[in-house]
């Protein structure tokens, strides 16, 4: 059983390592700007993922923020967003990160290059013009932008739900949307094969859940990971807002509108960056624990995404060495929010750390703030995560 975990694991971390997995961040920055509640005194140290989340926190004028990703492609995204926010007016930046697609994307890119460190350069020379001006639109690109191009091939071939879809995005209350949802699309997309789709390894290596992730999931699911995935798309479809979600427009659509798009797509806020906020971002790439430990710098915020589901198995060492930097790496007062595909964390509590040379588990110093997190999970417009977790960290 160990050597199909590791396989499982190895085929995971060939398509994670060698790709641009993430086009757009799945993590709804709404409900942890209302969490954090930044202000110009405090940092943050967030992964990259596609650098979305980092830029929508700037806008609240922290200090800084310190996006950190392991994986250089999402940095690299970041970067070219951060260089197209100091060097392009709006409707270019819209055309690029917002559409997807500029023609003149060479010529406009030669403007951008100059701000990239070599690796983000050697990237977007290589893959720049294929991403942004070719056949799909960007979004539809790396291995969730591919998946998302599957899913809408089968709306519109083998399905055949696409003006359904259409007038649900249009929808203007969450009536219409469940009338929509129930009565035209969930009995015709759910079909046999898109469930065995759904159940598969490599679909879920290439949304970004590893193995261990999906062990966290499994206890608590009735139906397997389809079953999950079709609750989630009942509950986003016909229970969330349609209007401002902007995370599942852009999954069937390819790109974002100017009404339905992150908060550092909107003009006034691109404005608000360009004029310095954006300045207080800056991109590692790096493990969360060699950052912490390789920078001498104090942290208020620090967002983990779900990452920690990825190392809650045998990479159990390396998450108990994060937590120790983490613990090192805090202000006097810090926060922790994250969020895992399980419905209860069970791994995080125990895990020993020391502090000025006294021995706590995680549980003995962690406040959760278990009824904001329950309340801000329900209005998740991604709602594709078990739990949600904002943790402030207790230090006698």
């Amino acid at each position: 059983m160990l050597k199909i975990d590791r396989l499982l694991d190895f085929g995971f971390r060939s398509i994670h390592q060698n790709n641009l997995v993430y086009v757009t961040c799945w993590e709804d920055p709404r409900l942890d700007r209302m969490a954090m509640k930044l202000t110009e005194n405090d940092t943050v140290l967030v992964l990259t993922s596609a650098g979305c989340n980092a830029l929508d926190y700037a806008l609240d004028a922290p200090e800084h923020i310190y996006a950190v990703d392991v994986n250089p492609r999402q940095n690299a995204l970041l970067e070219l967003k951060i260089a197209g926010i100091k060097e392009l007016d709006y409707r270019s930046f819209f055309k690029l990160f917002g559409e997807g697609y500029l023609s003149n994307f060479t010529e406009v890119y030669q403007k951008l290059r100059v701000h990239l460190s070599p690796f983000t350069q050697q990237y977007w020379d290589k893959n720049g013009l294929r991403y942004f001006a070719g056949k799909s639109p960007f979004f539809f690109n790396g291995t969730t932008g591919t998946f998302a191009r599957l899913i809408n091939f089968y709306i519109d071939n083998i399905v055949k739900l696409r003006d359904d879809f259409n007038e649900l995005l249009k929808a203007q209350t969450t009536e219409e949307q469940r009338r929509i949802y129930d009565k035209n699309i969930n009995d015709k997309f759910w079909q046999k094969y898109l469930h065995y789709l759904m159940n598969s390894d490599l679909t879920l290596w290439m949304l970004g859940v590893p193995p261990e992730q999906r062990k966290q999931m499994e206890p608590y699911l009735k139906k397997g990971v389809a079953g999950f995935v079709e609750d989630c798309s009942r509950t986003v479809f016909s229970e969330i807002p349609i209007w401002d979600n902007y995370f599942w427009r852009v999954f069937l659509e390819g790109k974002y509108t100017p009404n339905c798009c992150p908060e550092y797509l909107k003009p006034e806020n691109f404005q608000l960056l360009k004029a310095g906020l954006v300045n207080r971002v800056s991109v590692h790439t790096n493990t969360v624990a060699q950052f912490l430990e390789e920078q001498n710098v104090k942290i208020s915020h620090f967002v983990l995404l779900d990452h920690m589901d990825w190392l809650s198995n045998y990479q159990y060492e390396e998450l108990k060495r994060e937590w120790q930097a983490i613990i090192d790496r805090s202000k006097e007062k810090s926060q922790i929010l994250f969020r895992s595909g399980g419905f209860k964390v069970e791994y995080v509590d125990p895990i020993p750390v020391s502090i000025k040379g006294r021995d706590y588990y995680l549980g003995d110093i962690l406040n959760y703030q278990k009824d904001l997190a329950e309340l801000l999970h329900l209005k998740d417009r991604v709602h594709t995560y078990g739990s949600f977790y904002i943790a402030d960290l207790v230090i006698a």
